[in-house]
């Protein structure tokens, strides 16, 4: 059995990663290999919980709508994209439960932190939808909450680019990447990786992020063993 680095992880997933070149709604090939690499993971006797955004479904509307509605929608979307996880690991063979901040009876577990604690030590694999159940807060914010309170060890942080560059490699073609960088530079320098609160977060907890292309075969697997790929912020 390889080397695993780390015991605890959370798995942030944006919705967009789970639309795939779909762009809209769940692409079930995508999600698939998602699930394949966190599969691989549970039997590698590593602990997962996954936070998943909605921006899928809803990116929020707030000049045209209320935004405390808008949010809430958001929340709800969040909730969607658990409930496919949910389902796919399932049919897979893996036990996964989805835990919501908001209740929804009938559809998933309200947030408990002891209950998630107890399914993750079962090797289960915890979903966290909603948010943090308040407005105003991303998932990202969620991650790091969650990440905290089950005391994970590093949040995996998928994206659409394979780390942390100094501008948006996508549009200045002279950025260039970060392999380690601390959580006061990304604040100093406000590099858009996650929010503010949620890096204020992780510094308070010292709770690690990788940041890697999510797209990539096997990157999971990779940042779990501890090989260098993406960029670590610690």
């Amino acid at each position: 059995m390889p080397d695993i680095k780390y015991k605890r992880v959370l798995l942030k997933l944006s919705g967009e990663a789970l639309a795939g070149e779909d762009k809209f709604g769940v692409n079930f090939e995508t999600v698939n290999e998602i699930c394949a690499q966190i599969q691989e993971l549970v039997s590698l006797g590593v602990e997962v919980a996954v936070v998943i955004g909605g921006g899928n479904f809803w990116r929020g509307m707030s000049k045209k709508m209320e935004r405390t509605s808008s949010d809430y929608m958001g929340m709800l979307a969040t909730v969607m994209n658990g409930l496919a996880l949910q389902s796919i690991l399932q049919e897979n063979g893996v036990d996964a439960i989805l835990q919501t901040s908001i209740e929804i009876k009938g559809i998933a577990q309200p947030f408990m932190k002891s209950k998630a604690v107890e399914y993750l030590e079962q090797g289960k694999v915890v979903i966290f939808g909603g948010g943090t159940g308040n407005p105003y807060f991303t998932t990202d914010t969620a991650a790091a909450l969650r990440a905290a309170e089950v005391d994970a060890e590093v949040i995996l942080v998928g994206k659409t680019i394979d780390g942390v560059y100094t501008a948006d490699p996508k549009i200045d073609k002279n950025a260039q990447k970060y392999d380690e960088i601390t959580y006061l530079d990304i604040l100093s320098k406000n590099l858009k990786v996650m929010d503010a609160t949620s890096i204020s977060l992780c510094r308070d907890n010292d709770i690690k992020l990788i940041v890697f292309e999510l797209a990539k075969t096997e990157n999971i697997i990779k940042a779990v063993r501890g090989e260098k790929i993406g960029t670590l912020i610690k």
